[in-house]
């Protein structure tokens, strides 16, 4: 991942964490918001625009029990590049163990992402174009990872407004 990509990503997670409240100090950054989904595009250094979203629901378990964990930003991302495919990310807001994956169910399908540190994605493009075709299709997506310290995390996501902020997104950065 590049360090423009992060640097979008972080202040696309600040962004998102700021409270109703506060709605004047967010980024300037964010240009729309469709149902659960939200739109940002970074001019610089390069262009990229992506869309983003908070789980509705996280539960976190150790030894099949319900145990209540401090965690970072879980967000789920889709990032466009001129002239590149999108692609998908996720960051569960705690380094994943080593050599695991992310379990993502879409409406019940299963697709898995690889993991290193605190992010994870699909291994390929093609891995890519059928997650991304499953979540415009879906209702919520799960997605089922496991921290290096052991707690298992499952997060839901409301895919409300997915295909709409994807194709908005898209459009920005043709």
């Amino acid at each position: 991942m590049t360090t423009a990509l992060r640097r979008a990503l972080g202040a696309a997670a600040i962004a998102l964490i700021i409270p109703l409240g506060a709605m004047a100090q967010e980024s300037s950054n964010r240009v729309n918001t469709i149902t659960d989904w939200n739109v940002f595009v970074e001019e610089t250094p390069s262009k990229e625009c992506w869309g983003v979203s908070k789980p509705k629901e996280t539960v976190n378990s150790r030894d099949g029990k319900p145990v209540s964990v401090r965690r970072g930003d879980i967000l789920l991302f889709v990032t466009f590049r001129p002239g590149k495919s999108p692609e998908i990310s996720f960051t569960g807001g705690y380094p994943f163990a080593d050599g695991s994956t992310v379990k993502v169910s879409v409406d019940g399908k299963d697709y898995e992402m690889f993991t290193d540190g605190e992010w994870a994605w699909p291994g390929s493009a093609t891995d890519d174009a059928a997650l991304m075709g499953a979540l415009k299709a879906g209702t919520t997506a799960i997605l089922s990872a496991r921290s290096g310290k052991g707690t298992n995390t499952r997060d839901t996501f409301s895919l409300r407004g997915f295909t709409a902020a994807m194709e908005d997104a898209g459009n920005r950065c043709k």
